[in-house]
């Protein structure tokens, strides 16, 4: 660690950099840690934030593509440089006049110790650390305003409704999940294990779930979860799910689509054969983006952190320690390793 100056003190900046351009989901050797080093300090003139970071979130957006994206807000992997993500970080420098030094933030930031982020349009204050840190990289951070805008914006719920969701298990699936229960719905979710389902019943509260990978026939595990149809389908995954799930709607049922995890790899995607049943039954089907609701974020943490205080809602994490275990706990969350939303610490505050 060098002596400071002026331009800040120059300490080391471990980072974990990407190979190149991927496609499809991350492998551990598309990654590679290395150390450089950064001044504490920001340019002068500049706007930007210097931060220290303490949590980074492992999302299935975090996929590649053969070259850059240019609808996404920003690409996890582009070569040699540091994995671009979600993450916790501490404010050390700001030329920012909405951030000073000792904020707490959340937002896009990269895969190293301490990140110098331009994107501050990205950047949220923290303003309630009565709940940990981490949460702001699932349940208060991004994911949870997906369920919160996907559900309460999109699928307009009623008391007593029918609602399924797929990938229920993830950091999106169980808070919707929550959200449903809450809201006085019955709930049901598929994921990918035993293990997963008898969470989502035991401890998310969810009436019924199912393993997808066990059922042979998709159409009957649902007309034997929903005897009178499904009024909500929250959309985590598309493919095969999807067009069961097109069979069993009940009339003016609402399709909530937030990912089609099953579809992101394959080179063709796979045809919907049933979208009949949107005209017969007057299905409303929506995508949507997060980025299109964060206006509504002072809105969603008024009506959740209550939900946190009072535990009427259930929030599992998986963390992994240290930014040298952050590859294998961003692989891991494609074939289901983690259980709860994949955090990955850094450093303690």
């Amino acid at each position: 660690m060098a002596a400071g100056d002026d331009h800040g003190e120059e300490v080391r900046n471990k980072q974990v950099l990407a190979r190149d351009y991927i496609h499809g989901n991350p492998k551990e050797e598309d990654m590679y840690l290395s150390t450089g080093t950064i001044r504490l300090k920001v340019p002068e003139g500049s706007n930007a934030v210097l931060v220290k970071n303490l949590y980074l979130s492992c999302d299935p957006y975090m996929r590649g593509s053969k070259a850059e994206v240019k609808d996404r807000l920003f690409n996890s992997f582009a070569p040699h440089s540091p994995i671009a993500g979600y993450g916790v970080a501490k404010v050390m420098d700001s030329g920012h006049p909405d951030f000073k030094k000792g904020d707490l933030v959340w937002g896009v930031t990269k895969w190293e110790e301490y990140s110098l982020i331009t994107m501050t349009e990205s950047l949220f204050k923290i303003q309630h650390t009565d709940v940990p840190l981490s949460y702001y990289t699932g349940f208060l951070g991004m994911p949870g305003m997906t369920a919160y805008a996907g559900f309460y914006e999109l699928c307009s719920p009623k008391k007593g409704e029918y609602v399924f969701i797929s990938s229920a298990f993830g950091a999106v699936g169980q808070l919707v999940g929550q959200f449903a229960k809450l809201m006085g719905c019955y709930v049901v979710g598929s994921a990918g294990s035993q293990e997963k389902v008898d969470l989502l019943k035991n401890k998310f509260g969810f009436d019924e779930a199912f393993n997808y990978k066990e059922e042979d026939d998709l159409d009957a595990a649902l007309k034997r979860c929903f005897p009178e149809g499904i009024d909500i389908y929250f959309e985590n995954v598309g493919g095969k799910t999807l067009d069961a799930v097109l069979l069993n709607m009940r009339l003016r049922g609402r399709i909530v689509v937030a990912g089609m995890i099953s579809q992101y790899n394959l080179d063709h995607t796979e045809g919907i054969r049933n979208l009949l049943t949107i005209l017969y039954k007057r299905v409303r089907m929506e995508g949507f983006t997060v980025y299109d609701y964060y206006h509504l974020y002072p809105k969603f943490l008024d009506v959740v952190l209550p939900y946190i205080r009072e535990k009427k809602i259930v929030y599992v994490e998986d963390e992994a320690k240290g930014l040298e275990s952050g590859p294998a706990a961003l692989v891991g969350i494609f074939s289901g390793r983690n259980v709860g939303k994949q955090v990955v610490l850094v450093a303690p505050e």
